[in-house]
């Protein structure tokens, strides 16, 4: 029996209608929010206009999302073709998603870019998994996009009426730009916004561009490119250079080095000699003459001692060669004035040559350190290889001490020096708990988590049943167990014992959220352990199986993990 209102089955009620009305080349379509009596759920109901062959091909478009399980698309619960003789419509039923959709949001004003990153590249990743099944999605507009509780991005509609692969492409780099501008420049007779990020602006621009080798490549490769965190830093705006270098980096490292060797460069300012006035200033006696203060002189740069030592030879007994600048026409010299010596300073110590006193000096502070060094390594040297080896000669009887290689009581043979822990060693895992972030708060068998390490093959942590379909009745992408190993650990890979024939994932990294795990193996479980290697050794503290696909088990479909063991990388 069928309803006189919409043509639909009694099973579904329309409730109030969420748009208006979507003409097609085909017909029209509704949209509702309608009320499911049987399952009593709230789901998104649509309804074409004509039924029959003028609605197949969206039906068949939806029967193909049907096979999705993705967070980021609506899933597709019910659809029929209908004819006109039984039904003048045809409808598509999905999923029903709470949330605030893109357009509410951006009126408060344009997203962050870190937002705007994480909103659009789950977007991309679920539109990627219909792109690889063969279905162009379509409909990616801001009002058909939900900001869903807890960080994840859902899409209504799915499938739209029509749609295209570029075409999906080109709508995520609108959505894009949106995002970050509030603006939208693919409208007739629209400027482009600007963009102040440059990666994500050339990232628009591609996604827009249809000529070859510039356009996009595919949804898969923006997601990626999302993905990517933009390098930060100050970047000087009078140097032409990348955005990406920074005055933190080797930049500032080159113009410190250019500062330095420019000041370096400067001629020092000239020490004025002993008893005549500074450039500039009137002599003693002088009727015009001014109080000396510490600003009269010109600050007096260190000397380089060595650069004294060089032009001691030759030099007056002051240590001055008779020659000023700066404005002194050298026609006094030192032998002209009275020198006043410094307190405690020998007036005859000026015969003696200093550059040759400083080279003793330094003979002495350098010269006796390493000749006490040098006779400390020789006795240490006759030591070892006069007493030290004759008692080792002594102490060293056939058959007195096991050698180096030789095994060890417990049986274990040497390490080849390395006293961490061997490669390929079991760790020890610290405690373990479900992760289900795709749940709906159910648990999953928590209390059984302990025998999925507890080393008895025969007992395991299972899932729970699901039903009409492998990939966990298309409710969620998976569901794992995460192992915390109680501190940073370098692992080779992960040994599972499981189900036959279940798909999993081996994961590692933190956090609450799937993407903060990375991929490092995956494989499908033969029914006895399997080792699951990593293509290079990772440091981490937790490692997460993730099962991805289930088995046909009590009229559903199920899988467990009975032994999972984390490796040493050595």
């Amino acid at each position: 029996m069928t309803s006189t209102t919409t043509g639909l089955p009694d099973r579904y009620r329309p409730i109030d209608q969420l748009a208006p009305d979507e003409p097609t080349a085909t017909g029209v379509i509704r949209s509702w929010r309608a009320r499911d009596r049987v399952l009593n759920r709230d789901v998104a109901l649509r309804v074409h206009t004509p039924g029959g062959a003028a609605a197949r091909s969206w039906i068949a478009r939806a029967l193909t999302a049907g096979g999705l399980a993705t967070p980021a698309l609506s899933m597709v619960y019910d659809a029929a073709e209908g004819t006109p003789d039984d039904s003048p419509s045809a409808y598509v039923v999905n999923e029903w998603i709470e949330g605030q959709t893109l357009t509410e949001r951006l009126r408060s004003g344009p997203l962050p870019e870190r937002e705007a990153r994480v909103v659009v590249r789950r977007l991309a990743e679920g539109v990627a998994e219909a792109h690889r099944v063969g279905l162009a999605v379509g409909g990616l507009t801001p009002d058909h996009v939900v900001l869903r509780p807890g960080g994840l991005v859902g899409l209504l509609a799915v499938p739209a009426a029509e749609g295209t692969v570029p075409g999906d492409v080109a709508a995520l780099g609108a959505l894009l730009e949106l995002c970050l501008t509030g603006e939208r420049g693919d409208e007739p007779g629209a400027t482009p916004p600007h963009i102040s990020q440059p990666d994500l602006a050339a990232l628009v621009r591609r996604a827009r561009s249809t000529e070859p080798g510039t356009a996009l490549s595919s949804v898969a490769a923006m997601a990626a490119l999302l993905g990517d965190r933009p390098r930060t830093g100050h970047t000087d705006p009078h140097l032409a250079v990348r955005g990406e270098e920074s005055e933190s980096g080797w930049l500032r490292k080159l113009r410190d080095r250019r500062d330095a060797e420019d000041a370096a460069a400067r001629p020092a300012p000239a020490r004025p000699a002993p008893g005549h006035p500074a450039p500039g200033h009137p002599g003693p006696g002088r009727d015009d003459a001014v109080p000396l203060t510490r600003d009269s002189y010109p600050p007096v740069p260190l000397v380089d001692d060595d650069a004294d030592e060089r032009s001691a030879r030759g030099a007056t007994a002051g240590g001055y060669d008779g020659s000023y600048v700066g404005g002194y026409d050298g026609s006094d010299t030192a032998e002209d004035d009275e020198l006043e010596w410094a307190p405690g300073y020998d007036e005859d110590e000026v015969d003696d040559e200093p550059g040759e006193a400083g080279w003793r000096r330094r003979l002495l502070v350098v010269g006796l350190p390493l000749l006490a060094l040098a006779m400390v390594i020789a006795a240490g040297w006759w030591l070892g290889t006069n007493v030290i080896s004759a008692a080792s000669s002594v102490d060293d009887v056939q058959g007195s001490r096991p050698s180096a290689a030789a095994p060890t009581e417990d049986g274990g043979g040497a390490t080849d020096g390395d006293t961490g822990t061997p490669a390929g060693t079991p760790l020890e895992i610290s405690v373990a708990t479900v992760f289900d972030p795709f749940g709906d708060g159910e648990p999953e068998n928590d209390d059984d988590v302990p025998l999925s390490y507890d080393g008895d093959p025969a007992t395991s942590w299972p899932t729970l049943t699901y039903r009409g379909s492998a990939s966990f009745g298309n409710l969620k992408p998976g569901v794992g167990v995460r192992y915390d190993l109680g501190s940073e650990q370098s692992l080779s890979g992960v040994t599972v014992t499981g189900t036959e024939g279940a798909v999993v994932q081996v994961r590692t990294g933190s956090g609450d959220e799937l993407d903060g795990y990375a991929v490092a193996a995956e494989g499908t479980l033969g029914g006895g352990a399997e080792d699951l290697s990593f293509a290079e050794p990772v440091t981490t503290r937790y490692v997460l199986v993730w099962v991805t696909e289930l088995v046909p088990a009590d009229g559903g479909f199920a899988a467990g993990l009975a032994e999972v063991s984390p490796l040493s990388a050595g």
